[in-house]
Formats: structure tokens, C-alpha cells, sequence
């Protein structure tokens, strides 16, 4: 099922890189562009629960769309880093943590799934609790400025993405962890 609603809304993710990216180069005050670059990126990263919800109610769940979600996510997350990091948002530190995690337990997963034991590796809630953190913390960033006159969002955000970095670190740690006996059984 190729193109399902689900489906399609998880392409937009993909299809809002550009979009966001973009936006900074836009003959408009910063502050609108920090503002668009926000909504937008709150709007896309939304489509993350909703496309899933969908497939389940609309029975429209499938193995392509199961794979093109976290992948969605991934490229969501990462090109937005390298935006902040770009605007000196974000720590070049940061992103290479969080990029690295990305790149590392992908490549993890699909080892586990090659070798039969993708359960070693399921999602496990301290994963979902760092991109929680990540989803939050990076509009925050794009938006970079005082929200309803009280949150200064570049500190909250700064707190929140190097929160995100720790958690990324000790997720990855947890998952490496459950992975260490199936690796350690294959590379004998």
C-alpha cells in the first residue's frame, strides 16, 4: 500500500525539508521566519502521530509504510539540526550525537532484522522519550525568541536539546545492550 493517507502524510515529513530549509533564505524579517520555520516544522513533526493513528483506524497499516515513518522522522530531525546548527542554534556536538545515534542504530536495526532478532531492538520507551524531548526542544530553536512574552525558547531550548543529546546517548547504550548477546552469538 504505496499510497495510503498514512503513507502520504509520512512523504510530507520528507517533502517539508526543503520547505523548512528554505524559509531561512527568504528576503523576510527574521522573526517571520523563525515563526513560519516553527509552525511548519510543529505541523509536519504532527503528521508523525497522525499518520499512525490513521493507518490503524483506516486499516491501512503496511511494512512500507512501517519503514518510511522512522526514516520520515529521521530526516525531519536531522535536517533541522543542521539548520540550528547553521544559524548557531545548536551545538555542532549536539547533532553529531544525535545524527551519529540516528545513523548507528539504523544500521543496528537492520543488522537485528538481517539476522532475525528485530525484537532485541523494538522501541522501547526511553527512544520515544528522547524524541519527545527532540520534538520539543527543536521548535523551540527555529523559533528563538520570547513565546507569549515569558518563555525565552532559545534557553529552553538549549536545555532541551542537550537533555535530548544525554537521552540519545543512554538510549543508545540501552539498545546496544540488548543487542550484545545476538552479536556476540553471529560473530564467533
Amino acid at each position: 500500500m504505496f499510497l495510503t493517507i498514512p503513507t502520504l502524510m509520512t512523504w510530507t515529513r520528507i517533502v517539508a525539508i526543503p520547505l523548512i530549509v528554505g524559509i531561512f533564505y527568504l528576503d523576510i524579517s527574521p522573526a517571520s521566519r523563525n515563526l513560519i520555520a516553527t509552525v511548519m516544522f510543529v505541523v509536519f513533526a504532527a503528521t508523525d502521530w497522525l499518520d499512525g493513528f490513521l493507518a490503524r483506524k483506516l486499516n491501512q497499516t503496511s511494512s512500507f509504510g512501517a519503514f518510511l515513518d522512522p526514516v520520515a522522522d529521521k530526516f525531519l530531525v536531522c535536517a533541522s539540526l543542521l539548520v540550528l546548527v547553521h544559524l548557531q542554534r545548536a551545538d555542532v556536538f549536539v547533532a553529531l550525537i544525535i545524527i551519529g545515534r540516528e545513523i548507528a542504530i539504523s544500521a543496528l536495526r537492520e543488522w537485528m532484522a538481517m539476522i532475525g532478532a528485530t525484537k532485541s531492538v523494538a522501541v522501547h520507551m526511553l527512544g520515544k522519550v528522547k524524541t519527545t524531548v527532540q520534538m520539543v526542544a527543536i521548535p523551540f530553536l527555529l523559533f528563538d525568541g520570547i513565546l507569549f512574552g515569558v518563555i525565552n525558547t532559545h534557553l529552553w531550548g538549549t536545555w532541551l536539546i542537550w537533555l535530548s543529546a544525554v537521552l540519545t546517548v543512554w538510549s543508545m547504550i540501552y539498545y546496544l545492550k540488548k543487542a550484545i548477546p545476538e552479536i556476540r552469538a553471529r560473530t564467533k
